[in-house]
């Protein structure tokens, strides 16, 4: 009994390896990957139809012969999407889980490695990482020491090689389910005794803000709900992924407002040279569903926020801003500002982008940087 299980082992370790490289095995691949009769080799994978393990992808047709795939190989991860946006010398690394559990602990270990991470925030299932270009070396073990973390950050190209040092579970993660996740280019590992290194390789997007103001009207609307499903439209253009999503609130006292006057941003990660048609898909969507003749937008590539921009979301929330002044800070900053009296609230949306939800839901909140 003891020979059949250790062969039963050995084919199902045979057959995911064929799956997990082309996707499928057939009776051929099979016969000599063991070395064994054809009549053996069918045997085999009758049995474990028979059980579960392996399901049939094609049937056969004619000469083409049946393909089949190991059940246990099929993509199953607890990482739904990792992908990395590019600002100048600064990455900003999105890693979104099935787990809120899982998030906190990567996020929890990563902040306690620190290294080459500046900054690690979590949000539900998605962790936002910001780090600088280059590597610095961080302890990885077992208790005091963290359990993951992220060591260094390159860019080759138009890709971005994250260099992340894992022990135990997380290092499971690495060598077993990173590569699944959507965004995921590569991964190859290394191992030193019980610590194991991945590079993990990704796309360089570029990171795209887009403010939102004045869509709505006294009779009905919303512009955070509007700005949601600008988010949602934006998702269905081939190659562009979705951050978040946020409502802003600026000065209460404002007349013109139609209720407690909040704007709001979006953030989507874009391919390189897709800027154009992601703004212009964003205004006809805008244009068309907008309840009011005064809606405006703001584009910002980037997701560094300098302190002069910051300033203005801070005056947006304090006193009265004209359109005017909107135009020219927008110009002094480079992002493109296109609408009416709501380029105002757009543009203050995307000035305190990155703030926490603290920050962004009281107006009377003190932003970090201003007098």
């Amino acid at each position: 009994m003891r020979g059949v299980i250790q062969k039963r082992r050995e084919y199902l370790h045979l057959m995911r390896a064929c799956t997990l490289e082309r996707g499928h095995f057939t009776v051929t691949d099979i016969q000599k990957g063991a070395g064994v009769p054809r009549s053996t080799a069918q045997d085999w994978i009758n049995r474990l139809l028979d059980e579960g393990c392996v399901v049939i992808r094609e049937r056969k047709m004619g000469r083409n012969p049946a393909k089949y795939a190991a059940i246990s190989a099929l993509p199953s991860s607890a990482c739904r999407r990792i992908f990395t946006t590019i600002d100048g010398d600064s990455v900003e690394i999105h890693h979104e889980c099935m787990s809120s559990a899982c998030a906190a602990f990567c996020a929890y270990h990563h902040s306690h490695a620190r290294g080459i991470l500046q900054g690690v925030h979590r949000d539900g299932t998605l962790i936002r990482e910001w780090a600088r270009l280059g590597r610095e070396d961080i302890d990885i073990g077992l208790f005091p020491s963290s359990a993951v973390g992220v060591a260094g950050v390159e860019r080759r190209g138009e890709d971005i090689i994250q260099h992340i040092r894992c022990i135990g579970g997380p290092a499971y993660s690495l060598t077993d389910m990173m590569s699944h996740a959507e965004g995921v280019c590569e991964v190859s590992i290394q191992r030193s005794g019980e610590v194991v290194e991945g590079s993990v390789r990704t796309r360089a997007l570029a990171h795209l803000i887009i403010g939102i103001d004045d869509t709505d009207s006294r009779e009905g609307g919303a512009t955070f709900a509007l700005a949601l499903a600008l988010l949602q439209h934006l998702e269905t253009l081939k190659g562009v992924l979705p951050i978040s999503h946020h409502v802003v609130m600026l000065n209460p006292a404002v007349s013109e407002k139609t209720a407690g006057n909040s704007c709001s941003y979006i953030e989507v990660a874009i391919p390189p040279g897709m800027y154009s048609r992601v703004r212009d898909r964003s205004l006809v969507f805008v244009e068309d569903e907008a309840l009011s003749r005064e809606w405006g937008m703001a584009f910002k590539q980037g997701f560094q926020v300098p302190q002069s921009l910051r300033a203005y979301g801070d005056m947006a929330r304090r006193g009265i801003v004209t359109r005017e002044e909107a135009a020219e800070t927008a110009a002094q900053h480079h992002i493109e500002v296109i609408g009416g009296r709501g380029i105002v609230g757009a543009l203050a949306a995307v000035a305190l982008s990155g703030l926490s939800h603290e920050v962004l839901l009281r107006a009377e909140a003190r932003i970090p940087g201003t007098s």
